[in-house]
């Protein structure tokens, strides 16, 4: 990979010349873009991917239920998002080492254990819900599972085995940008604009009150928008990228930029959610939705949420497939780069195979209810994201391997305990919804 000479001094020399391919870069604005751009991917991918089929099938649902009610929560998830992923890119940088062989190397290898099935197990429950999106979307198109999940992991497969980290990363920044068509979906739909940026901004109950479908889909919408796969995702890619210290600006630049974006890709798809509301369609799934929108909103909307369905399956399974495989590489001491050919990192590409593969059969199972499961993933997710931050709040303060210059502040602890207690809280809710299910009923 091709980076700027990080000794240019816009003060003493007239131009900085990137090492190899000789790119003259006159001015300071020019050689800080550059910069960027070479920087720029982790942290959009890692906050878009995560707006994969579960969040697609959760925001939905939540507009569909309740309207704009729940929008404020994609508002207060915000700023959650990007210190969780600023730390993250932080430790990757400082380190050069993914998230799962820091556990390993600086809390044993019980903890390392514990973190990687931890990790390894919520993953493929959550590539199951991809396949299944794509399953659900193509088959209201006409397309049966039997041709589309095995072409999609087929093509999976191919996008991520060809040897190149760059390749692949471009790929993904496209298809993140493929949702920008959420708000076009959105505009034609004709929303309630203020009745958005009122709910927005303004926490509301919906009419029924707390009840135990409003807290699940609550607890659902934080193990959506913020999941343990990609503490160890942006690790591992920001160290393929071999990013230095003098990129930690630029990577939280990206990182900032990748949490607004996918916020407000939420906010859209709850939008469409609400056009169901606002219709009074019943529906157990989007492709449903999208089936019942058709006659009302036209081709455009019918085709547009199932194909963006199918879209965010794709960088959803690319993305958590590629964190199950870097960390167990990690751990396993492989070869585990995009960097390196199919030949040169046999096991780690063999990793990400089965992921896909192992995912994509069960979907096909018959009668499996593909609904169901995508829900409860995303509230799995959230049950376990407290531990995964847990360990990555105290690695973020271990000043023997961060030093004093890159160790957490006092304000990135007191916000990150919040955040910890707030989904103890969230978690501890949802058991007691479990095992006391008229606890939030009226």
């Amino acid at each position: 990979m091709n980076r700027i000479d990080s000794t240019f001094d816009p003060v003493m020399a007239p131009r900085a010349v990137a090492r190899e391919n000789a790119i003259v870069v006159r001015r300071r604005w020019q050689r800080s873009l550059l910069t960027f751009l070479m920087v720029f991917g982790p942290g959009l991918i890692v906050m878009e991917a995560d707006n994969d089929a579960g969040a697609v099938s959760t925001y939905i649902q939540a507009g569909g239920q309740y309207g704009l009610h729940l929008l404020w929560t994609l508002i207060v998830l915000l700023p959650i998002c990007y210190f969780v992923q600023e730390m993250v890119a932080r430790l990757g940088i400082a380190t050069g080492k993914g998230h799962a062989a820091m556990i390993y190397e600086r809390f044993g290898q019980w903890w390392g254990r514990f973190s990687l099935i931890d990790l390894l197990f919520v993953n493929f429950l959550t590539l199951i819900t991809e396949f299944a999106a794509i399953s659900l979307a193509l088959s209201a198109m006409g397309v049966s599972p039997f041709i589309s999940v095995p072409a999609a992991a087929l093509g999976l497969t191919l996008m991520v085995v060809t040897g190149s980290y760059l390749r692949w990363e471009r790929i993904v920044i496209l298809l993140c940008l493929l949702d920008l068509t959420w708000f076009g979906l959105v505009w034609t739909m004709h929303p309630d604009w203020s009745g958005m940026a009122r709910s927005s901004a303004i926490p509301t109950m919906p009419p029924g009150g707390i009840t135990s479908s409003l807290i699940f889909l609550i607890i659902a919408i934080v193990g959506t928008t913020i999941a343990p796969w990609q503490l160890f995702f942006q690790q591992s890619c920001v160290a393929e990228k071999r990013l230095r210290f003098s990129d930690l600006k630029w990577a939280r630049l990206d990182t900032l930029i990748g949490a607004v974006f996918t916020v407000l890709v939420a906010g859209a798809m709850m939008l469409v959610g609400d056009s169901g509301f606002r219709h009074r369609i019943v529906f157990e799934d989007p492709a449903q939705l999208a089936l019942a929108l058709g006659p009302v909103a036209g081709k455009f909307v019918r085709n547009g949420v199932l194909l963006l369905m199918v879209n965010a399956a794709v960088l959803g399974t690319t993305a958590i497939s590629l964190a199950s495989a870097w960390a167990y590489g990690e751990v396993k001491g492989w070869e585990h780069s995009l960097h390196k050919k199919l030949w040169e990192a046999p096991g780690f590409y063999a990793t990400y195979i089965a992921c896909v593969g192992a995912a994509a059969a069960f979907v096909l199972i018959p009668h499996v209810p593909l609904q169901l499961v995508i829900i409860s993933v995303q509230v799995f997710a959230g049950l376990i994201l407290p531990s995964a931050i847990i360990f990555l709040q105290l690695l973020l303060n271990d000043r023997d391997l961060l030093g004093d210059r890159w160790v957490n502040r006092p304000w990135n602890n007191i916000t990150n305990w919040t955040i910890i207690v707030i989904l103890f809280a969230l978690s501890l809710l949802l058991a007691a919804q479990v095992m006391l299910p008229k606890l939030f009923s009226r």
